[in-house]
C-alpha cells in the first residue's frame, strides 16, 4: 500500500559528490541551463553536467549534424562550445543562483588538453569534473581514449593528479567489453563511472543516396538505446566498486527506476528534455512515487536490488 505520509530521503553520495537527488542532467543536451531555466526552476535538480568544454572555443561541425531516427537522434554536433575560460567567467556564476550541484564535462584531442582543463577547473566553483573520454586521440591516431584499457587508464591517471574534485570518467558504449574499460578507468583513480555515452550509427537519405549528416556517422541517443544502457549499467555496477552513473534514453521515472535498480547510484537525463524540456521534473516524481508505493525510506534502498532470473 502506498504511503502518502512518509519523507523519503532523496540523497545520495556518488563519490564524494554529493546530491540532494539522484536526478541530473546530461551533458550536450542542457547547454549552461539558460533556456532551460525559463521552463522549470533549476533547483529542483540533483545536478547539472554541462555542455561539453574544450581548451579553447569551438564551432563544431559542419549541418546537417542532427537527425531524427525512430526513437531517437544521431549527432555530430563536434564539442561546440565557448571554451572553458569563458564557462568560468559567464556561465559558473549563473548556474551558482540555483541549489544545484555543477559538473564541469572536458574534452580534449590529447592527454595534455585533459590535464590542462583540469587544472584551470580545480580553482573553478565547480562540484565535480566529468572526463568525456569519447574524443579521439590525435596521437594514436585518432582511436578514441575510452574505447582501450591503456587509453582510459593513462588519461584518467594523469587527470587525476590535476584534479581534487570528485572525479567521473564517462564510458562509451562502443567497445567490446565495457566491463573491462569501467575496471581500469577504476583502478586508475576514477571516484565514479557513468554511461552510457551515444552509439555510433548512420541514417542514410535514400533519395539523394547519401548520409543525412554531414559527417556521415554521429551518435545515437534517445529511448532507443535504453534496453542496451541498462544492461551495461547493471554489467558495470557488478565490476567495480564505485559509483556509477546511469543514462541513456531516460523518458520518464519508471526508466530511471530501472537504473537504480540495475546498480545506478544517480541517473542523467539527455535527449528526452528536446521533446520535454521539464522531463527532469517528471523523472523525479516518478522515483519519489515508486518509493512511496514499495514504502522505501531511502532512495538509497533501491540501488542494485535487481533480483536476477535463476
Amino acid at each position: 500500500m502506498k504511503n502518502t505520509n512518509m519523507k523519503t530521503d532523496l540523497s545520495v553520495n556518488v563519490g564524494g559528490l554529493k546530491l540532494k537527488n539522484p536526478v541530473m542532467v546530461a551533458s550536450g543536451t542542457f547547454g549552461f541551463g539558460r533556456e532551460f531555466s525559463e521552463f522549470f526552476d533549476l533547483n529542483r535538480l540533483g545536478g547539472v553536467s554541462v555542455k561539453g568544454l574544450t581548451l579553447k572555443p569551438r564551432h563544431g561541425n559542419k549541418p546537417p549534424r542532427i537527425a531524427e531516427t525512430p526513437a531517437g537522434i544521431l549527432n555530430s554536433v563536434g564539442l561546440q562550445n565557448p571554451g572553458v575560460e569563458h564557462f568560468i567567467k559567464e556561465e559558473i556564476p549563473f548556474l551558482r543562483k540555483f541549489d544545484t550541484a555543477i559538473i564541469a564535462n572536458i574534452a580534449g584531442n590529447t592527454i595534455e588538453d585533459y590535464c590542462k582543463m583540469a587544472e584551470i577547473l580545480q580553482d573553478a566553483d565547480i562540484d565535480a569534473i566529468e572526463l568525456n573520454v569519447s574524443c579521439p586521440n590525435v596521437k594514436e591516431g585518432g582511436v578514441a581514449f575510452g574505447n582501450s584499457c591503456v587509453g582510459i587508464s593513462e588519461v584518467t591517471r594523469r587527470v587525476r593528479d590535476y584534479c581534487k574534485k570528485p572525479l567521473i570518467v564517462k564510458l562509451t558504449p562502443n567497445v567490446t567489453n565495457i566491463k573491462e574499460i569501467a575496471k581500469a578507468a577504476e583502478d586508475a583513480g576514477a571516484d565514479s563511472v557513468s554511461l552510457i555515452n551515444t552509439i555510433l550509427g548512420m541514417a542514410i537519405d535514400i533519395h539523394k543516396r547519401k548520409p543525412i549528416l554531414a559527417q556521415n556517422v554521429g551518435g545515437l541517443s534517445g529511448p532507443a538505446v535504453k534496453p542496451i544502457a541498462v544492461r551495461m549499467v547493471y554489467e558495470v555496477a557488478n565490476t567495480v566498486k564505485i559509483p556509477v552513473i546511469g543514462m541513456g534514453g531516460i523518458s520518464n521515472g519508471d526508466d530511471a527506476v530501472e537504473f537504480l535498480l540495475a546498480g545506478a547510484s544517480a541517473v542523467m537525463v539527455g535527449t528526452m528534455n528536446f521533446i520535454n524540456p521539464a522531463v527532469c521534473l517528471d523523472v523525479l516524481k516518478g522515483i519519489e512515487d515508486y518509493l512511496a508505493m514499495y514504502n522505501f525510506e531511502s532512495v538509497r534502498d533501491i540501488i542494485g536490488i535487481l533480483e536476477i532470473n535463476q
